[in-house]
């Protein structure tokens, strides 16, 4: 064999090679338009779970799933009343000319729910809040199950008070416990686990026999309502 014919050879080859491995890629290009296999069909199936496929390199989009916000709970079972107990030492007290003069004592329930709300005539959120808490009474009371309103000061400049409770209506809040700084206040704070500095306001539900049933850390809502009147109408 000559020269000329071995290159011819070797040439004709390498051309089979090239027409081979271009009819394999062909192949593999025509399997992808014919009958889909388990791969493909669980590809497709993942498409269209994901919604439509992302155009070639471009992130597939993430689609988020919605959360039901947590309904809120003012007193879940007596996990918020847990190691508080009601305070054995009398209050001083407040009142506006003509209101009755109160007792300074807790316990004396009266045989009724009595709500204990902590304040201060200088707190916004505790202001706002009272007209709230002397509506609730009002509605509790109009629905057979009538709630007494003890409201506690934690000021501890009388004369800020005292202008305070002479300053409302008649249905307001005409008379109050008075916690200035002092021993009485740190024995009332211990008895209720309350902090030394506390974000007013602070609630307190007790029940007719005299137990600690609910406290509340912070001002309550009018969507809180509902939750209350349910727990005091179960006794």
């Amino acid at each position: 064999m000559g020269r000329l014919q071995a290159v011819a050879l070797l040439f004709a080859a390498l051309g089979a090679a090239c027409d081979r491995g271009a009819s394999g890629a062909g192949a593999a290009a025509s399997s992808a338009n014919g009958p889909a296999t388990r791969s493909d069909q669980v590809f497709a199936a993942a498409q269209t779970a994901a919604g439509s496929a992302a155009p070639p390199g471009e992130p597939v989009p993430h689609t988020a799933t919605a959360v039901a916000p947590r309904a809120r709970r003012l007193c879940l079972g007596d996990d918020s009343a847990q190691g508080r107990s009601l305070p054995k030492t009398p209050a001083s007290h407040l009142e506006a000319a003509g209101a009755p003069r109160m007792s300074g004592d807790l316990s004396a329930s009266r045989g009724q729910w009595t709500w204990v709300n902590f304040f201060a005539a200088w707190c916004g959120p505790c202001k706002e809040e009272i007209p709230r808490l002397v509506e609730w009474r009002d509605r509790l009371t109009k629905a057979g199950t009538p709630i007494r309103m003890v409201f506690v000061s934690l000021d501890d400049d009388q004369r800020e008070l005292q202008t305070f409770l002479d300053a409302q209506p008649e249905v307001g809040v005409r008379s109050a416990l008075w916690l200035p700084e002092g021993s009485t206040r740190a024995r009332w704070f211990k008895s209720l686990r309350i902090k030394n500095d506390p974000e007013l306001p602070e609630q307190a539900l007790i029940d007719p026999g005299g137990r600690l049933r609910c406290f509340i850390e912070g001002a309550v809502e009018d969507g809180d309502y509902s939750e209350i009147a349910t727990l005091v109408s179960q006794g």
